[in-house]
Order: structure tokens, then sequence, then C-alpha cells
């Protein structure tokens, strides 16, 4: 046990756990105190987005070098951590929702979390851990600003919006959610 408590620290966990914990509650508080609707997406797609922002710096170690030299194969481990990461974040705000409003559904927070775990570890893949949030939250700021979702290219841009239901947001974060994790898984973080 004491090498996966090693691992959690080297990860910085404890940390993006407080982070994600801090911003699903902020979230939570802000719904409750302005009576939101609970139609509206944004602030539960931004509590997720903080989430994996704070999860995706821990997708590479202290030394590259040293993950790349060790004798452990590291492709499952990193699967098996994107894919912890995307449900901690989307257990954190479900948590949140049953103290306080309910802010969305249960599908809709597994395939925002699972799809923004995606592009985190694209992100890690593509430019390395330190800048593996860069890739989820350019992500929210096009689906905050895009037009509205009337063709396939809209709704694939605002997929993190979309009602559960909708067959562009959910292909479009499986593949994010599975290209992602295969090319982190393969390539490792960037250096």
């Amino acid at each position: 046990m004491r090498w996966l408590t090693l691992y959690a620290r080297s990860r910085r966990v404890p940390a993006s756990l407080a982070v994600t914990v801090i911003g699903a509650a902020a979230v939570g508080a802000l719904v409750r105190d302005a009576g939101g609707a609970t139609g509206d997406p944004r602030l539960p797609v931004l509590a997720l987005a903080t989430g994996a922002m704070a999860a995706s710096t821990g997708l590479s170690g202290q030394d590259l070098a040293l993950d790349r030299t060790a004798a452990i194969r590291w492709a499952p481990r990193r699967v098996a951590h994107v894919l912890l990461c995307g449900a901690a974040v989307g257990t954190v705000l479900l948590v949140v929702q049953a103290l306080g409003r309910d802010m969305a559904g249960t599908a809709f927070v597994v395939r925002d979390s699972a799809g923004l775990m995606g592009l985190a570890a694209l992100g890690a893949a593509l430019s390395g851990g330190r800048y593996a949030w860069t890739p989820p939250f350019a992500w929210l700021s096009v689906s905050f600003f895009a037009p509205p979702p009337t063709s396939t290219p809209t709704q694939v841009a605002s997929w993190l919006l979309l009602p559960s239901g909708s067959a562009a947001a959910a292909w479009t974060a499986l593949v994010l959610t599975v290209g992602g994790t295969a090319a982190y898984a393969v390539a490792g973080p960037r250096r």
C-alpha cells in the first residue's frame, strides 16, 4: 500500500482532490444561493472542468526521466489514472448535488467528466502535465461562446452543454475519452 500512497503524493492527488471538492462546493453554493434553474448546464460543467483541470496537473510525475525508465509497465497505470480521475471528478459533483440542489443528471456528469479527462490526457500527451489543463479550458471557453447548436459542427463544439440524450455530444465525449486516454497511455506525458 505504500507504493500507492507515494504514487498519489507524487501525482498531487490530495491537492487536486481538494481543488475539485472546493470547486464543486462553490458551484453548489452558487446554485443554491441564486435559486438557479436545474436546466442550466453551465455551472455543473464549470465544476467538472475545474476538477478535470486540477486532476490534469498530476498526469506527469516530478521526474519524467524516472517515469520513462522505471521497470514497470506504465500504460495500464496511465489508463487507470485517467479513468479514476474522471470518476473522482464526477463523483464529487454528484455528492455535492445530493447534499443540495440537483444541477445535472448522472448521465450528463459521467459523459462530461469522462470527455474532459480525455481532453486533459490528450493535453498531457501533447504538451506535458504542466500544460495538460489547456485543452479542457479551451474547449470549455469555446462551448460557452459557440453559436447555438443547430448543425453537427456546432453540436460538436458545444458538446459540454448539450443534454444527456444528444448523440453528437455522446460521440464527441467518447472519442475524446478513448483517443486522449490511448494517446496518453501509449506516449505518456510530453517532456
